[in-house]
């Protein structure tokens, strides 16, 4: 049985404000790239299939599924980890909101639910309960912490300082 060539590439990123390269399978995923070439593991495997949420970043400022997307696709966008959030010792809003609110159990799937709740209130600075619970479909929560991670989202936009662009992510 013949071995099976891999291609590989050096693949251009900026991620969290720093521009990386990596030599990597062009069709590597992001999430691969950013927890086993870039070592940013906060960004969690769920599923593989962009269904659950929990590896979700913000690309160009706007959730995008990191499973299904291919890093090689990225290069010339701006990617933002959970990482990229905090400001040294400074948490983003939207992480000591949902500190305050207890809005995590288990914790698995919290980055991409911060990183999806950061991309709504840079969309919608006042969300309404409908629209924050709209967005927030498809981010899956195992232990069930649904009401605390909205509340945890409103909390952020009732503060007025939930977006990543007015905290300066990704710079």
């Amino acid at each position: 049985m013949a071995a099976r060539s891999v291609l590989v590439a050096i693949i251009h990123l900026s991620v969290n404000g720093r521009a990386v390269s990596l030599d990597a399978d062009p069709q590597t995923s992001l999430l691969t790239a950013l927890r086993e070439h870039l070592d940013l593991t906060g960004t969690k495997y769920g599923c593989g299939e962009g269904q659950c949420g929990a590896c979700t970043v913000l690309i160009d400022g706007k959730a995008q599924r990191s499973c299904v997307t291919r890093a090689a696709a990225v290069g010339a966008k701006t990617i933002t980890t959970i990482e990229g959030l905090a400001r040294g010792e400074r948490l983003h809003p939207i992480q000591e909101a949902f500190l305050e609110e207890g809005a995590m159990q288990c914790a698995y799937c919290t980055s991409g639910m911060i990183m999806s709740a950061v991309a709504l209130l840079d969309r919608n600075q006042h969300p309404t309960r409908e629209q924050i619970v709209d967005f927030m479909d498809g981010n899956v929560c195992r232990c069930g912490t649904y009401s605390r991670i909205i509340a945890a989202i409103q909390r952020a936009a009732e503060a007025g300082s939930g977006s990543a662009k007015k905290q300066g992510a990704g710079q």
